[in-house]
């Protein structure tokens, strides 16, 4: 084993050094790859060298990796080599993990986004140092890359985050949602899959339920709908789970021979709902390894005049409180005449939370009068929206294929440790403040 590690730590130093000496097509990927992901990101010399580790994997010259470039260009490597690296192009991982168990040779991490565990030895004499310091239950951001089929290795020098609280651990993981999504469940297709299926099933009940995709109302009164609309998918899913519906919880308890809190935790857990609904229609589907966000209405929109829901089976669920603002441009015989037209426009452009998704759905709205004013808008009298609607989009950094939205399921251990953090919160903010005795005279 001893000699398969210096086999992996000198393959990998060699693949490094190949990428960071590397000139033409392969540096200026690695330029693009390293300023893309330093501006999204924290960026300090840890972050750096972990960037660069990524991109010998995810980079991209063409069509190919940088390890392809990086094998057609060494004809001295082993079928051991090449067994290796290949495991590392279709395996290797970013995960944030936590040290569940310590030895001598090696370290147990579990992966906090699927929580699956892995064995993972040092393979070089900084990292035995480094891990040396860990201790049990430290969180780490980190690559892990396959030395056999039951043992890993650190891809590239970890990222320590010691030891966290729930309410900081949640914080953690959306980070690592927000900057790693392509990670997410990485190491999981089946719940990545199961995860993009709850978004097609979301979709169908909101469809259902207000009989459009589309929604338009004061915020108040938005708010009062989506509660409405939680508790029938809560009611759904009950059915769906093999319950009666119309029995009520203590004839629930009965039946199931469970303690009341039991029946009512799970219930919170299966269907995302707190714990007012879930008094109104139990959903305890306890086989089921994800867990359907609550539904609700962000706090910065439950006062706004007027709201829209969006609802799309691939894009997810969004909020706009300018949606209507935006079509009535579309609509007007004159765009250029109302207010705000040009600096609404912008912020379409410009704000993230205005998906490729919703674009196309203005497109479709009118793609002649959009065409148009964009044509204004950007002082591009040749632009087509067939052509080039897309291109700007990317222009703009919008990604053209949908990411993993909000609304989709979670598994089952985040959504607990979701809820356990947040009940921390509140618990914390609900503590009384020592009042300090202010004293008179001098202080010392």
């Amino acid at each position: 084993m001893k000699e398969l590690l210096a086999q992996a730590w000198t393959l990998k130093q060699n693949l490094i050094d190949f990428v960071l000496e590397a000139e033409g097509e392969l540096a200026v990927a690695l330029e693009a790859y390293v300023a893309d992901r330093s501006s999204r990101e924290r960026y300090d010399i840890a972050h750096q060298n972990q960037i660069i580790d990524s991109f010998t994997v995810e980079g991209k010259v063409g069509t190919k990796t940088p390890i392809d470039l990086f094998v057609a260009s060494q004809s001295d490597l082993t079928e051991g080599d090449r067994n290796l690296l290949d495991s590392w192009l279709h395996r290797s991982f970013t995960g944030l993990f936590e040290i569940s168990q310590i030895a001598p040779d090696s370290l147990e991490l579990m992966n906090w986004l699927t929580a699956k565990h892995y064995t993972v030895q040092p393979n070089s004499p900084t990292f035995e140092q480094e891990i040396s310091r860990f201790k049990l239950g430290d969180i780490l951001l980190t690559r892990i890359a396959p030395l056999t089929d039951n043992s890993w290795i650190l891809s590239g020098p970890p990222i320590p985050m010691g030891k966290l609280g729930k309410p900081k651990l949640a914080v953690a993981i959306g980070n690592f949602k927000q900057n790693y999504k392509n990670h997410l469940y990485s190491d999981a297709p089946e719940l990545l899959e199961q995860a993009w299926s709850s978004v097609e099933q979301y979709h169908k009940d909101f469809t259902d339920f207000f009989g459009s995709d589309e929604l338009t109302l004061s915020g108040y009164h938005l708010n009062k709908k989506l509660a409405e609309f939680q508790e029938v998918i809560t009611k759904k899913r009950l059915t769906d789970a093999g319950f009666d519906e119309t029995k009520s919880l203590a004839e629930i308890v009965e039946d199931a021979g469970m303690d009341r809190e039991q029946v009512k935790a799970a219930a919170i857990a299966a269907s995302g709902a707190d714990a007012k609904v879930v008094e109104v229609a139990i959903d305890s589907n306890a086989n089921s390894k994800m867990v359907m966000p609550k539904v609700e209405l962000p706090d910065r929109f439950k006062k706004a005049e007027q709201v829209t829901a969006l609802s799309h089976p691939r894009w997810g669920q969004t909020f706009l409180s300018t949606y209507t603002q935006f079509t009535a441009i579309l609509a007007a015989a004159e765009f250029a005449s109302i207010p705000d037209a040009q600096k609404l426009v912008r912020n379409y452009l410009e704000d993230p939370a205005i998906n490729a998704g919703i674009w196309h759905r203005l497109a479709k709205f009118d793609s002649a009068k959009l065409e148009q004013v964009l044509q204004t808008f950007l002082e591009r009298p040749d632009f087509q929206i067939d052509r080039d609607l897309e291109p700007l989009l990317q222009e703009f950094k919008k990604p053209l294929e949908p990411e993993l939205p909000e609304i989709a399921s979670v598994p089952q251990h985040l959504h607990n440790l979701f809820q356990e953090a947040l009940g921390e919160v509140n618990k914390s903010k609900s503590k009384p403040q020592d009042k300090k005795k202010t004293s008179k005279g001098f202080k010392s």
